[in-house]
């Protein structure tokens, strides 16, 4: 059996508390969000348009040519296309906030792009799932139903958004208080999920992970140098660059893997693949904004300030 015909097994129960975990996850984000977060993307429209450009039209793309350069099977490839096409983690501001970036601006686009996504996922994977050579054929072969994945991700993502945000607006003080254990409760029972799904498949997971260490870990670094080098060739210091990279490189596989039982029925290639990413995506990240806070301990050379990203507050940092 190839990994292009295994189907992980995954318990109802288990896709219940995953939409769960995931809802918690945007529910917390919710909590940390305000109206004047997204006022804050209209101060920084040029670090925004080009996060936005770069996670929506750069990275499917790059991602798309990379499975044909690596020439992995349709499971495998529709798997790498489905994370390209995921939202960003949250845990991007966490990681921002390590790596000394703006924190600001990471928790602005992050609440922005969230509710973008709802609609651009489906969009996303449709189209550029659709042109692909070999994993279209699954496409056609499941008959994904584009306004079942919509309410799916309206009920994940866009419910839990709005209910915390309500929460946030109306009782400020308690989002304010609640919102740390939220966000880390959800990010642990994400990880720990993740691991168990992979653990209950072992054997899956052993026979097969050879095939997806090179390409998730070829995709990531993709994403994460896609992010910087669009922020760095749009014009923007490091400080914001920074945010942009954590951003782009970090994505919401959790999401991808319960869309992948949801809708693929546990497919080998993109459960292996939505599942090792959401954990090596956290350890490069980590390793990236440790090494970047780092530097910046050391006395580097980096800039800060609001997150206009004006030349004047770099100057400021420099100081």
């Amino acid at each position: 059996m190839t990994i292009d015909d295994a189907q992980l097994n995954f318990s109802p129960g288990s896709l219940i508390a995953l939409s769960i975990v995931l809802g918690l996850i945007m529910f917390g984000i919710a909590l940390d969000t305000s109206l004047e977060d997204f006022r804050a993307v209209l101060k920084a429209p040029r670090a925004f348009a080009i996060s936005l450009v770069a996670q929506l039209v750069l990275l499917p793309a790059v991602t798309f040519g990379l499975t044909l350069l690596l020439q992995v099977g349709p499971s495998i490839a529709l798997g790498m296309i489905l994370v390209a096409c995921c939202p960003p983690g949250n845990i991007s501001q966490v990681l921002t906030y390590r790596a000394r970036g703006n924190v600001a601006l990471s928790v602005s686009m992050t609440a922005v792009t969230n509710v973008i996504y709802i609609v651009m996922l489906p969009v996303n994977l449709s189209l550029w799932g659709g042109w692909h050579p070999t994993a279209s054929t699954i496409l056609e072969s499941v008959s994904i139903n584009g306004w079942q994945m919509l309410l799916e991700i309206v009920l994940i993502i866009g419910l839990p958004f709005a209910v915390g945000f309500a929460i946030k607006h109306r009782w400020p003080a308690f989002a304010k208080k609640v919102q740390p254990t939220v966000k880390w409760i959800s990010l642990l029972a994400l990880l720990g999920f993740i691991i168990a799904a992979l653990a209950g498949n072992f054997q899956f997971f052993i026979a097969y992970v050879e095939v997806v260490l090179l390409a998730v870990f070829l995709h990531d670094a993709v994403a994460l140098g896609l992010g910087y080098a669009s922020a760095r060739l749009g014009g923007l210091a490091l400080y914001e660059a920074k945010a942009v990279t954590f951003e782009v490189g970090i994505r919401n596989a959790g999401l991808g893997l319960g869309l992948v039982f949801a809708f693929f029925g546990g497919l080998g290639g993109m459960a292996v693949v939505a599942g090792w990413w959401g954990i090596w995506d956290i350890i490069a990240g980590l390793a990236l904004a440790t090494w970047w806070g780092r530097r910046k301990a050391r006395g580097a050379t980096d800039s800060s300030g609001p997150i206009s990203g004006s030349p004047a507050n770099e100057t400021e940092a420099h100081a």
